[in-house]
């Protein structure tokens, strides 16, 4: 079955009982005719994010604003450089709602899996860039 179709199943699961261990998991998945692996559980767990509290599995909570997009802090770097750092897997995402956003402080952005490396024109334009962003996802709470 399609990877959607086992994430969703999992986050029901997830939704509907306390479960413990990928292996319960597995056993339960595998019970609704879904193809698991400990490590397809693994990476699904931390795609969709899922966390493991008092030795639960927990689905997380829908959050808005910097958060949904992984974005954690900004900070300067030289004089014409502000790195993002991001969750990992979010900084294209973060990157493109920044690059959407037309700054005209920044020269361009390149994003990794968890930084983003965004050009500006001089020191001035760091704090400026910086505040901006902050307001371009604080808008999305």
């Amino acid at each position: 079955m399609q990877k959607v179709q086992r994430q969703d199943a999992l986050l029901n699961l997830i939704s509907a009982e306390r479960i413990a261990s990928q292996g319960e998991l597995a056993k339960r998945l595998r019970s609704r005719n879904f193809d698991v692996t400990q490590a397809s559980i693994s990476r699904d767990l931390d795609e969709l994010g899922v966390i493991k509290a008092s030795g639960i599995y927990t689905v997380p909570k829908k959050v808005g604003g910097a958060a949904a997009f992984g974005l954690a802090s900004l900070e300067t770097a030289g004089e014409s450089l502000v790195v993002a750092k991001c969750d990992s897997g979010l900084a294209s995402a973060a990157a493109v709602r920044i690059d959407a956003a037309r700054i005209p402080e920044i020269i361009g952005t390149i994003a990794g899996d968890d930084t983003i490396f965004i050009a500006v024109k001089d020191a001035k334009a760091q704090k400026t860039v910086i505040r901006k962003i902050w307001e371009i996802f604080d808008r999305f709470k």
